[in-house]
């Protein structure tokens, strides 16, 4: 924790925010955009978030710890209910819940049932309408109204993160939001995950962008060795966790191929990540029906 005097104490605003709402409205590409740093992996599929990942944005009278989220879901197995487990922690140890919603015709389902979940919650809330680029601009104050008899918001602010609209005015309103305090972090903190967690998500990005239905949710991501080489590229190895046999053989594809294709596009991001080269090492383990068992879980740092 760096250091702060009392008096600047008085002054200062520093507090936790989790983001939350259901899968793919856009909650990893908000905190990217609010630390202006690539921090959670974004892909077009849904439920690609599955841990709570912690982002630190700090200023000079300010900092604010944010909780981007897994999206909450009706769980079918485990590994969702972990998930759901991971957001709803977030909000419990929150300041503020930012409660993003997509911009549409009517309100959605999935978020009023989330929204009633939120009428326990005894803490500031805002609704954060995003994807308004996507909609006509007379669509916006029916849905906000309509939100607006549902629960009583501090604020509700509608956004496009894809545009970078709106967004410098909920930065303001969030960090009017927090209380006054000490800085939990120095002032050069972005996150505190380790890199190896990073580099995981990273590998785990380009499975998500590169194979289709089933299979990125049917993968994890372990990385069994990062070895720091003085005079050489750093040595990762990584390990592929699949349920199945003919998971397996998609993942690594004819002659190994698509493993290759995989390892080329994650090194490139790694390095560009961590600032150095590396040797990346892929391989692909298969553990039948992981997701339905907290043992592997827990192995696989998501409970």
């Amino acid at each position: 924790m760096s250091t702060t005097s009392p008096l600047k104490a008085e002054k200062f605003k520093s507090g936790c925010v989790a983001i939350i709402g259901r899968p793919n409205v856009g909650k990893s590409t908000l905190v990217n955009l609010l630390l202006d740093f690539r921090l959670s992996i974004i892909t077009p599929k849904p439920q690609t978030t599955r841990n709570r990942i912690l982002g630190i944005l700090s200023g000079e009278d300010f900092q604010i710890i944010f909780y981007d989220t897994p999206g909450l879901l009706e769980p079918q197995y485990a590994l969702h209910r972990a998930m759901v487990k991971a957001a709803k922690s977030a909000i419990e140890q929150s300041d503020v819940v930012l409660f993003l919603v997509e911009a549409s015709a009517k309100t959605h389902p999935k978020d009023m049932a989330i929204l009633a979940d939120l009428k326990n919650v005894r803490k500031p809330v805002l609704l954060v309408i995003n994807k308004i680029d996507l909609v006509y601009k007379e669509t916006i104050l029916p849905l906000v109204d309509a939100y607006r008899s549902k629960h009583e918001f501090k604020e509700i602010v509608p956004i496009s993160a894809l545009k970078n609209d709106n967004v410098d005015q909920l930065k303001k309103i969030l960090i009017d939001s927090i209380p006054e305090g000490f800085p939990f972090y120095p002032a050069d903190h972005i996150t505190e995950h380790p890199e190896r967690f990073f580099v995981s998500e990273i590998i785990r990005e380009k499975i998500f962008q590169n194979y289709g239905q089933e299979i990125p949710y049917s993968t994890a991501v372990v990385i069994d060795e990062f070895k720091d080489r003085v005079g050489a590229k750093d040595h990762i190895k990584a390990r592929i966790v699949v349920e199945k046999q003919s998971q397996k053989g998609i993942i690594i594809g004819k002659g190994g191929a698509a493993l290759k294709k995989i390892g080329q596009a994650a090194r490139k991001d790694i390095e560009a990540f961590l600032g150095r080269e590396v040797y990346l090492e892929l391989w692909v383990a298969v553990r039948e029906k992981w997701r339905q068992k907290d043992t592997f879980l827990r192995e696989f740092g998501y409970s």
